[in-house]
C-alpha cells in the first residue's frame, strides 16, 4: 500500500529541520496546540475541540469565564489530551484557563462566534496590500474591527502529517488586516457587519499550490492511482535532510508545493477538529492542465476533509477561476471552470463567478472585492438564512432545439436576464452535426436566451464563454454573471 512505502521507505529515515512547524513535542510542560492562543474566536454554541500536551499520565483541567463547569482529561501514554468545551452564544471576551499540576495556560481575549477556513492558492493568498498602499485604502482605513480575528498559517510543506502548527491570533486592525487575505477579509468583514456576531478567520493558503497538494495521502491512495509514482519519488529524499521544509528553504529537486499530500500535512491536518462554520476556497489555475482529473479530484477533496473533521457536511463555497490567457495551455480554460461547477453536486457547496472580474493579462485580477462580497452573499444566503438575496449568476439548465435555432433554459435568473453592459451578447458560439463551432447571434427572450447563426440551419449545441481569456456578458439583473457553459458532452478536443 502507497501509506506503508511512505511510512517504510521515506519518512523513518527524513529528520525535522524548520523549527517554527513540527509535532508537537512530548513533554511535562503543558501545552496547547498552535491554533488556540490569545485573541482567538471559538465557534459558538457547539463542543468545541481543544488538545494539546501534557506529561505523560497528567490530569490537565480546563475552565471557561462564561461558566459551565470544568473539563477534565488525562495525558496519554505519548503525553497527548483532547476534550471539548461546550461554547456559549456569540460574545466576549473571555478567558480560557488550563492547568496540569503547577502548569497554567490562559488564553485570554477569546471570542465566541463563527469561524471560517479561508485556504487555497494565490487569488486567495493575495494580501490587502499586495496591490500597493492605494488599493484598498479606503477600506483598510476602517479596518479597525475589533469583532474580527485573524489567524494566518506558515507556509509549510510536511512529507508526512503534522500534529501541530505555529500560528497567532490578532485582533483585526488597519496593519494586521493588509497582511490578511483579501479576498477572506472582505468575506468576513460583510458575514461579521451583517449578521453582528465576532467572526474569526484562519487563512492557510499558498500560491501556486494544486488540489492534490490539499488533499490527504489517504484520499489520494483510495482514487487517484496517478498519483501514485509522484509519492513514490519522495524515497529518493532519503538524505536527513528533514520532512517539514518552510516556504523559504532549499528543498530537495522536485519537492514543492504542488506534490501530493504536502500542503494537506502541514496546513489542514494541524486544523482538524478545530470547531468552525465552514470554508471558502479560491483554487484551480495549478490544475488547469487536466480537467478531466480535477472533476473527481476537487470533490474528493472536500470529502476528505469533511470526514477527517467530523463535523458534517460543513458549506464549501469556492471561486470559478477567472478569464486569462492561459497561452501554453492546450486544453480550453472552461474546461476547469465545468469542473469546478461539477463539484456543485456535493452537498453545502456553492460556486461564485469571476467571469466578469478578471484580467485576461493578469492571473491574479485586482477584483478581489467583488468575489469577497459575493463569497459573503452565499454564506449570509445559504448558512445564515438572510433572506431576499440572490447569491448566483444564471446557470445554464436545459436546452431545445427550435428549427435552426436553441433556446437555453436558466437557473437562478433572479430579477431577470440581462446584457451586464447592456450590449449585445457575446461569446455565444453554436455547431451542426459536424462538431465545428462559428460565433452566434444569442438573444433574451424573458427567462431563457435564443441562440443562432446563418452558418448552421440544424443546430445541435451551443457554448459560451468558452475561450480561456473571454469576459462575457450574460448576467441577472442583480449583477451576477452566469458561467462559461456547453449543451454538449462531447470528450475534451472535440
Amino acid at each position: 500500500m502507497m501509506t506503508h512505502l511512505l511510512r517504510t521507505t521515506l519518512y523513518s529515515a527524513l529528520i525535522i529541520t524548520c523549527s517554527t512547524f513540527s509535532r508537537l513535542e512530548a513533554a511535562a510542560e503543558l501545552k496547547l496546540a498552535g491554533i488556540f492562543s490569545d485573541n482567538m474566536v471559538l465557534q459558538q454554541e457547539c463542543d468545541a475541540a481543544i488538545w494539546g500536551r501534557a506529561e505523560v499520565g497528567a490530569e490537565v483541567e480546563l475552565k471557561a469565564s462564561w461558566g459551565g463547569g470544568t473539563e477534565r482529561v488525562k495525558a496519554d501514554a505519548d503525553g497527548k489530551w483532547k476534550t471539548t468545551l461546550k461554547t456559549p452564544s456569540a460574545g466576549g471576551p473571555f478567558k480560557v484557563t488550563v492547568t496540569s499540576g503547577d502548569d497554567t495556560v490562559e488564553l485570554k481575549n477569546v471570542l465566541s462566534g463563527e469561524v471560517w477556513l479561508c485556504t487555497g492558492q494565490s487569488n486567495m493568498q493575495w494580501k490587502m496590500r499586495g496591490f500597493g498602499p492605494e488599493e484598498f485604502k479606503d477600506d483598510l482605513d476602517k479596518a479597525g474591527r475589533p469583532e474580527i480575528r485573524l489567524v494566518t498559517l506558515p507556509q509549510v510543506l510536511a512529507l508526512e502529517e503534522q500534529e501541530d502548527a505555529g500560528a497567532k491570533w490578532q485582533v483585526c486592525t488597519p496593519g494586521t488586516a493588509g497582511n490578511f487575505s483579501a479576498v477572506g477579509y472582505f468575506f468576513g468583514s460583510i458575514v461579521q457587519q451583517e449578521i453582528d456576531v465576532p467572526v474569526g478567520l484562519v487563512s492557510t493558503n499558498w500560491g501556486g499550490s494544486s488540489a492534490e497538494a490539499w488533499t490527504s495521502s489517504a484520499a489520494l491512495e483510495k482514487g487517484f492511482p496517478e498519483f501514485r509514482e509522484r509519492m513514490d519519488s519522495y524515497a529518493g529524499i532519503i538524505d536527513e535532510t528533514g520532512v517539514v521544509y518552510s516556504r523559504n528553504v532549499q528543498k530537495p529537486k522536485g519537492l514543492n508545493h504542488r506534490n501530493p499530500a504536502v500542503l494537506y500535512n502541514s496546513m489542514i491536518k494541524p486544523l482538524i477538529p478545530f470547531a468552525m462554520r465552514g470554508v471558502i476556497w479560491y483554487q484551480g489555475e495549478s490544475n488547469v492542465k487536466d480537467p478531466v482529473q480535477y472533476r473527481k479530484l476537487f470533490p474528493a477533496m472536500i470529502r476528505d476533509w469533511r470526514e477527517n473533521w467530523g463535523i458534517g457536511d460543513f458549506p464549501f463555497y469556492f471561486v470559478q477561476i477567472a478569464p486569462y490567457h492561459y497561452k501554453t495551455e492546450k486544453i480550453p480554460v472552461a474546461f476547469l471552470r465545468e469542473a469546478q461547477m461539477m463539484a456543485l453536486s456535493e452537498p453545502n457547496t456553492g460556486m461564485v463567478v469571476t467571469m466578469d472580474v478578471g484580467d485576461p493579462t493578469n492571473i491574479h485580477p485586482r477584483g478581489k472585492k467583488p468575489v469577497g462580497e459575493r463569497l459573503a452573499k452565499l454564506a449570509l444566503s445559504r448558512t445564515y438564512g438572510k433572506k431576499g438575496l440572490v447569491d448566483s449568476g444564471p446557470i445554464y439548465s436545459k436546452m431545445r432545439v427550435e428549427g435552426d435555432r436553441i433556446r437555453l433554459g436558466f437557473n437562478h435568473v433572479g430579477g431577470g436576464l440581462v446584457s451586464r453592459d447592456g450590449g449585445k451578447l457575446t461569446h455565444f458560439t453554436i455547431a451542426g452535426a459536424d462538431r465545428k463551432f462559428v460565433e452566434a447571434e444569442a438573444v433574451i427572450d424573458r427567462n431563457s436566451v435564443v441562440v443562432s447563426s446563418a452558418e448552421v440551419a440544424n443546430p445541435v449545441a451551443v457554448r459560451y464563454g468558452w475561450g480561456n481569456a473571454d469576459e462575457p456578458n450574460l448576467a441577472n439583473k442583480e449583477g451576477l454573471p452566469s458561467p462559461s457553459f456547453r449543451t454538449d458532452d462531447w470528450e475534451i478536443g472535440e
